[in-house]
């Protein structure tokens, strides 16, 4: 390998998109692989042998919905023998007490538990499943007493903005040892759905001053990550720690991406680790050359002091908004179509039910 070439250090191994819940912000592609698509147990774990062997030290192990996986405790003691930290992401629901245990046996590390919102009628509505949040309740009593970590991750839009500090609070209460408030990326079907998710600029920013509150004052008991929106930024998230530098991702059909969103850019060449080496791909795949490091960049990102910080931003953000995958991300106030934020942010809303995500 490419002495230059920075190792990877994460995987997020989406292993189906089969879920039992239907949330519209979902960032799986509007395209949902089948389930006689999906790799077989042998190739994943050929994928986790590579990837520990080329510097992968998590991985995130996602869908859909991993635990439709029959497999998912073979794969974790696949890991576990490869010593790769093990993060189980998931709705918790089809999870049971039994099973817990046996992928904490195999070696599973942590669990990120999603929850919809801290009002349960609302949290079922939005996950298109009735119970749902009683189900996320009990499970995350499962993990703290099996004793493994547990992380809250909440995805802050809309129809749940005006309680995302209440869902600190409920991630207290559960046990977390860490929540995620993340205000809706749009891709996918929240890209989709986004006249119904995108909140307004005084609940957004009225939520960002909550949850910065609360950090503090929560600072010994649970640990606050918090994604800004980036419709109501000043500069873009250092998306997947830039192009090609940290992380790869591994859909169910096999095909290796530098992020979750990247087959929404035209024109890419993606390899699949079903005929291909991780290696191979992260050092030679021209969907990974495309954007990595800066000279792809144009103005103003080329010569911009921050263009070794956020790396102009989403290449995917750009495409959706600018029609062009190489412009400067239009969350940036520095990019010439961040007036095109304003536009979004000031569109009227919809009052459409939106569009839930298919389930297989």
């Amino acid at each position: 390998m490419n002495a230059a070439l920075p190792y990877p250090t994460g995987l997020l191994a989406e292993l189906t998109h089969r879920c039992p819940l239907g949330c519209p912000y979902c960032s799986n592609p509007l395209e949902l692989a089948s389930r006689d698509q999906e790799l077989d147990t042998p190739t994943w774990q050929r994928i986790f042998s590579e990837a520990a062997a080329l510097g992968v030290l998590q991985v995130h192990l996602s869908g859909g919905e991993p635990l439709a996986r029959r497999d998912l405790t073979e794969l974790v003691a696949h890991c576990a023998a490869e010593r790769l930290y093990t993060n189980l992401i998931t709705s918790g629901v089809g999870l049971t007490e039994a099973r817990l245990e046996a992928l904490k046996k195999a070696g599973l590390d942590h669990v990120q538990l999603s929850v919809q919102d801290a009002n349960a009628e609302s949290a079922d509505h939005i996950a298109g499943y009735r119970g749902a949040f009683e189900r996320k309740r009990q499970v995350a009593q499962w993990v703290v007493a099996s004793g493994l970590p547990l992380t809250i991750n909440a995805v802050i839009h809309r129809a749940n903005v005006t309680r995302a500090a209440a869902m600190v609070d409920l991630a207290v209460q559960m046990g977390a040892g860490r929540v995620e408030i993340a205000h809706a990326q749009y891709y996918g079907w929240a890209l989709r759905n986004r006249d119904m998710l995108l909140p307004s600029g005084e609940d957004a920013r009225a939520a960002v001053a909550e949850i910065e509150t609360l950090k503090p004052r929560y600072a010994d008991v649970i640990t606050i990550d918090h994604v800004i929106p980036d419709y109501y930024a000043r500069f873009p998230k250092v998306c997947m720690g830039g192009w090609g530098r940290r992380t790869l991702n591994v859909v169910p059909t096999g095909k290796v991406l530098p992020c979750h969103a990247a087959e929404t850019i035209p024109g890419l060449e993606f390899w699949s680790a079903a005929d291909r080496s991780l290696a191979d791909i992260w050092a030679n795949a021209p969907a990974f050359q495309a954007f990595r490091g800066t000279d792809w960049m144009q103005e103003p990102c080329r010569s911009c002091d921050r263009r070794d910080k956020d790396f102009g931003g989403c290449r995917c953000q750009a495409m959706a908004l600018a029609g062009d995958a190489r412009a400067t991300d239009p969350a940036c106030s520095r990019s010439p179509h961040h007036a095109l934020m304003a536009e979004i942010r000031f569109a009227t809303p919809t009052e459409a039910p939106g569009v839930y995500r298919y389930r297989r």
